[in-house]
């Protein structure tokens, strides 16, 4: 069977449990037409880029899957169709990347940044009064 990263994003004003029975619901979609998702990462409520449908956020999700043509077919099929998923994109890959999405790599580089320690590196910058007031003078 092929692989494939399926991403798509769900309307704002929905819970997370409801995100949740969603990414639920397509997987049984692609498991009862012979596919099975591999692994399931939830993004979380993130802002858009530009407004859709009226949206300025969106619940965001990643299915790693692992099917036939016939059942990404019939998913997307559904997805266009039910009114809470705003967009979805799926990309065939060669295989499934292991461990978390460059997302969540990306969520724990950002807690990481806040902490910078002390800034030893630097020389130490001497009293700023007196070289404006040098400044000043010379103008």
């Amino acid at each position: 069977m092929a692989l494939y990263e399926h991403i798509f994003l769900a309307r704002q004003d929905i819970s997370a449990q409801q995100m949740e029975a969603l990414t639920d619901h397509w997987k049984e979609v692609l498991k009862t037409n012979g596919g099975s998702v591999e692994k399931v990462e939830q993004w979380g409520l993130k802002t858009l880029p530009y407004k859709i449908a009226k949206n300025r956020k969106a619940h965001y999700a990643l299915l790693n899957v692992s099917a036939p043509a016939g059942a990404l077919f019939e998913m997307e099929r559904q997805m266009r169709i039910h009114e809470d998923v705003i967009r979805y994109m799926t990309i065939r890959v060669e295989e499934h990347e292991d461990g978390p999405s460059a997302m969540m790599r990306k969520s724990d580089r950002d807690d990481r940044r806040g902490d910078r320690g002390d800034r030893n590196d630097r020389p130490p910058r001497g009293n700023r009064e007196e070289k404006s007031n040098s400044k000043s003078e010379g103008a």
